[in-house]
């Protein structure tokens, strides 16, 4: 599926609609300047391995949220995901930057820039195929920007990471401890297009449903 969905993206996402639902949809939202809190509160929850995983340090709570205050929505895409109770289980993080960036291959790309995606889920959401969504998610608004080259640096114990890298067919790169993974992405096409449009308001719509819900919930206790 994975290699077809960057190939034939509409046609794999319609087939991914249309399979059982033995597990539940994960919609995928990009994020701005309103979720900004409960970006904080994500970050917060990572315990210090996670957060070493994430960030390839053991950041404190002041630098996380340090990090969380400076992302610059109009320069980034942020994209997370929001479990039934509106609570913020992953977050994918979408950065540009120069195609110097790309140490280990800087020539991959005739672009001049890159695209850099780091991604966290929480213990209670894991296994439920939220890290690859959010990667696909992420590879689809790359091609559609003109940005041919995704690239992800982590750990190499990293498995989660290393897991979505291989699945995507990613070119890594190891070297003491880290690993440098890049993807080459197709063009744009009006499939990928359609289906960027089409995802966000399906995850607009769910996103709606949940925020009412818990105020609802919220009301309700007071």
């Amino acid at each position: 599926m994975i290699g077809r969905f960057f190939h034939k993206p509409l046609g794999a996402w319609f087939e991914a609609l249309s399979l059982g639902d033995d597990k539940p949809t994960v919609r995928v939202k990009q994020l701005g300047e309103r979720d900004r809190f409960r970006m904080r509160k994500h970050f917060l929850s990572l315990d210090k391995d996670d957060r070493l995983l994430r960030f390839g340090t053991m950041l404190p709570d002041e630098q996380v949220i340090a990090y969380v205050d400076k992302i610059d929505f109009n320069r980034d895409t942020i994209y997370g995901v929001y479990n039934r109770v509106f609570k913020l289980v992953a977050v994918g993080h979408l950065a540009f930057a120069p195609k110097e960036q790309l140490t280990s291959s800087p020539d991959v790309t005739a672009k001049e820039k890159v695209a850099e995606f780091g991604v966290s889920v929480l213990a209670s959401a894991r296994g439920q195929g939220i890290g690859s969504k959010l990667f696909q998610r992420a590879a689809i608004h790359c091609r559609n920007v003109d940005v041919d080259t995704l690239y992800m640096q982590c750990l190499s114990s990293n498995q989660t990471m290393m897991h979505i890298a291989k699945k995507a067919g990613m070119t890594i790169h190891r070297e003491c401890g880290e690993a440098d993974a890049y993807l080459r992405l197709p063009p744009p096409s009006p499939g990928t297009v359609m289906q960027e449009a089409l995802e966000e308001q399906f995850a607009t719509i769910d996103y709606t449903f949940k925020a009412t819900n818990r105020a609802a919930a919220k009301l309700f206790e007071r």
